[in-house]
């Protein structure tokens, strides 16, 4: 017998043709969303291709781990949405196969990906993110490309704000120039207008070289104000024919080190984060030996210490302090008072940054035990959102790209929120780490189990009107008749004999409300202690009910009319509220849900007198409408 059959060749194919379509969609999605965070440090740098090429490599790699699992979700769904579509997964299941079989083949696939997600995550991801980062923070650091516009300031060099008036589309010349320069200071500033300019960049990129023409330069000689003898010049004026300004402006591109992100928790692997970890703890412990040394030192001691000639006696004394302060001269508490406030905001000032260095090392340490527990949590989403999709789309029966992807867009912002809001948490330190980053897949969890088994067992997950009926029964709600008039009915009535029978009905019913007084308060020991039906209620039930179906074939309107007024009566809920005896022992027991399931039964025993009244009511209406109809015939 053959490990693999021409079935998991046939579910495998399907599967993997649609992953790997779906994987390169939502990694693309990802991609574009990705690059509206750093559209600003692409645009306007004039960076070469090779650099952009090196950006979106790394970004493409870094993005991988969560582009996965939407594309196994969206995969699974249309995948098995289109073997329900398609009729082959019921014939399938037709031939004896379970659902968890026909699974087989792609469960393995999925959790190699798994797997595969995980080792990418601890190898080639962290160097991917080191990589990214440098590069990221390189663009950051690059000069951006010169375009000045014509009628605004331009201010992209540090130091200068350029305005021109008009620029020369053949030549390149600027006219009508204004140049404001700080690069001395504010109080050196100098301001430049000139006829023409030319710009240009030198050689090595490395300054510009502006040569202005036929233009008048003033500066502020605020800061030269001393050694001036005229008091009344404010500023120089200096005019030129031609003059050439050098500016430090670097264009070019200059890698950073890698190494400046090697202490980034996103940059490093398992082993990495528990050698960061075990640093970090160290530090903790010597932050607080260290400070535990500093306050038994004498020197806190002395820093902490009154100061004055009497410290020894109040050491040695419970007196006083405000008795003590009024005895002292005016000049000596002023000294005492300095003295106080003085080592008070010292010491204020120390445990703060003995704090900010704790909440620094603290912030660390959840960065990092975050970072260990996302490479897992990742890569078991892979096979979580494979046992939501594959059952969900065997379940809706739905293929192609509609329903599809809407649910799995869905299910993947459920879950991103989720995600999101724990790590968010679990930064702040709000919630402990492994739970922030664990809570979306313990919410996934139960999900696709039971998605699995309702798939496995052919139940109706989707259906309405069974999650309508749960609710109904909760809330005490009941349906309403809806009896229409037949176009063909083959037997008549027998209105002689349904009349009789209606009347001993209707009587019987109202000497069953008045020995049983349902207006009363119920008996708690019957509700929760007796396992009895009603077997009165539930035999005149079933007598009116074949009445009303053998009036159902009545062709006057005014009685179809009636019976649809006629209450459909629940025989069992006012006698227990469970039809397990132990659960209404357990119920009966507990006191506070006893008395609101005692009340609950109560409300259902007025509505079943209110039902008999009803009853009584038409039953007297359709009676005589009977009476009508004989006598005209």
């Amino acid at each position: 017998m053959k490990f693999i059959k021409k079935l998991d060749i046939f579910v495998f194919k399907a599967y993997s043709l649609l992953f790997i379509g779906t994987f390169f969609i939502c990694h693309f999605i990802f991609m574009m969303q990705f690059m509206w965070r750093y559209v600003d440090d692409l645009i306007g740098k004039g960076l070469t291709l090779d650099v952009l090429a090196h950006f979106f490599y790394y970004a493409g790699l870094t993005l991988i781990p969560m582009s996965l699992p939407l594309g196994i979700l969206l995969a699974s769904l249309i995948t098995f949405g289109n073997f329900g579509e398609r009729f082959e997964l019921l014939s399938m299941k037709a031939a004896g196969i379970p659902l968890v079989r026909i699974l087989q083949p792609i469960i393995i696939f999925n959790f190699l990906l798994c797997i595969g997600s995980f080792y990418f995550q601890n190898v080639t991801g962290p160097e991917a993110q080191k990589k990214f980062y440098t590069l990221i923070y390189s663009m950051k650091q690059k000069s951006p490309e010169l375009e000045i516009p014509e009628g605004i300031f331009y201010s992209e060099i540090p130091g200068y704000n350029i305005f021109v008036e008009k620029k020369g589309k053949e030549n390149g010349m600027l006219y009508g120039v204004m140049i404001y320069s700080t690069t001395n200071g504010y109080e050196d500033t100098q301001i430049v207008l000139a006829d023409s300019a030319e710009l240009k960049t030198t050689a090595d990129e490395k300054f510009l070289m502006l040569t202005l023409y036929a233009g008048e330069r003033f500066r502020n000689m605020q800061a030269q104000g001393n050694l001036m003898t005229r008091t009344n010049v404010p500023y120089m004026r200096e005019t030129f024919i031609r003059e050439i300004d050098m500016i430090p402006f670097d264009n070019n591109f200059n890698m950073m080190d890698a190494n400046l992100f090697s202490g980034s928790a996103q940059t490093k692997n398992l082993r990495e984060i528990k050698y960061g970890l075990d640093s970090l703890a160290h530090r903790s412990d010597s932050t607080g030996r260290a400070l535990f040394s500093y306050m038994q030192s004498s020197t806190y001691r002395r820093k902490t210490d009154i100061g004055t000639e009497d410290s020894a006696r109040i050491s040695r004394q419970r007196t006083d302090f405000d008795s003590l302060y009024t005895r002292l001269t005016a000049e000596k508490q002023q000294s005492v008072l300095r003295n106080a406030m003085y080592k008070s905001s010292t010491a204020v000032s120390e445990y703060e940054f003995r704090s900010l260095i704790s909440k620094d090392i603290d912030q660390a340490t959840r960065i990092h035990r975050i970072e260990w527990h996302k490479k897992f949590t990742l890569s078991l989403a892979c096979l979580l959102f494979f046992f939501i999709g594959a059952p969900l789309g065997a379940i809706i029966r739905k293929g192609g790209l509609g329903v599809p992807v809407v649910i799995s867009v869905a299910i993947f912002i459920f879950y991103y929120i989720i995600n999101a809001s724990g790590e968010k948490l679990a930064r702040s330190g709000e919630w402990i780490p492994w739970f922030g980053e664990w809570l979306s897949s313990m919410i996934l969890l139960p999900i696709g189990i039971f998605l699995t088994y309702k798939a496995n067992k052919d139940s109706a997950v989707f259906n309405t009107e069974a999650y309508i009926n749960v609710i109904r029964k909760l809330l005490g709600l009941r349906i309403s008749r809806h009896i229409a008039r037949k176009d063909v009915i083959i037997h008549d009535p027998d209105y002689p004999a349904v009349r009789e029978q209606l009347a001993a009905l209707s009587q019987e019913w109202q000497e069953y409300a008045r020995k049983s007084r349902l207006k009363l308060p119920p008996n708690y020991l019957h509700i929760f202690f007796r396992n009895l039906d009603d077997q009165e209620v539930i035999n005149l039930n079933g007598r009116m009910e074949e009445l009303i179906n053998i009036l159902s074939n009545s062709r006057d309107t005014a009685i179809l009319e009636s019976l649809n007024k006629l209450p459909i009566v629940s025989t069992h809920a006012h006698t227990r509220p469970f039809h397990n005896y132990k659960w209404n022992m357990v119920i009966g027991i507990l006191l506070p849900a006893g008395i609101f399931f005692y009340f609950r039964i109560w409300r259902y025993r007025l509505r079943l007198y209110k039902d008999i009244q009803q009853i009584k009511k038409y039953s007297k209406f359709i009676i005589e409408r009977i009476g009508k109809i004989t006598e005209n015939e």
